[in-house]
């Protein structure tokens, strides 16, 4: 008598959520499904994956020579500056290092002989590397032909181990009148590649949040570079029409853009 194959408890089904057809809207967690009382294999998988590309975003080391080679062969100037954090996991527990100038940055920027400037565009890898290596020269790409050509553009300048403020010192150093900061966001579990723009008017050392206005997550999944450009561009015009930047500007895009001078 052949013995009896053992008894295993059917596989539990995945339910759907009924809400489902909402996740074609947004990259957020909703309407995950269930398996049983535990989330689909898919489900878990794909957070594991989000986290690392999260972490990897935070703790990749910018490429500085690769992204200063794209911008200069789009015939941008560029320059390089760091910040007083030396080393990564010094600028992750010291954001105030983050936002200050080392020596050498401070004297290679005077070496620069500038002087004056309309505005000067800060690259840094923030808390996002990926996001600045990935958007920045499109972004830039975007943006070049809606500046006048009588605006006068300090060098790109690339910042590593830079927190928001530190294009307030570089700003500061060149005589610009407006210094925007293009810097990698905090990464989330659905965004680890968000640009943001960060405008400040009469950028010195102490400024607060609420003297800069910002735009955030650039990316093609977000707002787009076209789209990102055109707002910036406006914001810019505003800025030096009004000359003032953050909660004070009475910013209306659309008259902004359609403004023919700075």
């Amino acid at each position: 008598m052949k013995p009896k194959p053992p008894v295993t408890a059917p596989a539990a089904a995945v339910v759907e959520d009924s809400w489902i057809a909402l996740r074609r809207h947004t990259a957020a967690r909703i309407a995950l499904g269930r398996s049983g009382a535990s989330l689909p294999t898919r489900e878990v998988l794909a957070f594991e994956l989000a986290h690392a590309q999260a972490r990897d975003a935070v703790l990749s080391a910018l490429d500085v020579a690769g992204l200063r080679g794209a911008l200069e062969a789009e015939s941008w100037a560029v320059a390089e500056v760091h910040s007083r954090a030396p080393d990564l996991g010094a600028y992750l527990v010291r954001p105030d290092w983050g936002r200050r100038l080392s020596g050498e940055s401070l004297a290679a920027l005077a070496a620069l002989g500038v002087g004056s400037a309309d505005l000067v565009l800060v690259l840094s890898d923030g808390l996002s590397s990926t996001a600045v290596q990935a958007h920045t020269v499109p972004l830039l790409r975007a943006l070049r032909p809606l500046l006048p050509p009588e605006l006068k553009l300090a060098p790109i300048i690339v910042a590593t181990h830079a927190r928001v403020a530190l294009a307030d010192e570089v700003g500061a150093a060149l005589g610009a009148r407006v210094a925007v900061s293009l810097i990698g966001e905090r990464p989330g579990l659905s965004s680890p590649d968000s640009l943001g723009a960060y405008l400040t008017y009469g950028p010195k050392v102490g400024r607060s949040d609420a003297e800069r206005n910002c735009i955030s997550n650039i990316r093609p999944q977000g707002l787009g570079y076209e789209a990102a450009a055109q707002q910036l561009a406006a914001l810019l015009r505003a800025a030096m029409q009004a000359q003032l930047s953050g909660v004070k500007l009475q910013f209306d895009p659309d008259r902004a853009i359609g403004a023919e001078s700075f």
